[in-house]
């Protein structure tokens, strides 16, 4: 189930153990993503690549674009 969360709600999830996502392609993960997050870039999303992830915690994906 997809919700939308604002900064407060992530801190709040966080500190319970979510697990953050950031998809931006990798090079741009690199330049800068939040503490903790792992990069599954958006076009390679899919049952092997979200493998790792454990499925007791919830997940938070995210996005951010300076655009």
């Amino acid at each position: 189930m997809a919700n939308s969360l604002h900064r407060d709600g992530v801190r709040r999830l966080v500190a319970k153990g979510a697990q953050l996502v950031e998809v931006l392609p990798a090079a741009e993960y690199d330049e800068e993503h939040l503490p903790g997050a792992v990069n599954i870039p958006l076009k390679t999303l899919g049952t092997e690549t979200i493998a790792d992830l454990d499925r007791s915690r919830p997940v938070i994906v995210y996005c951010w674009d300076s655009l």
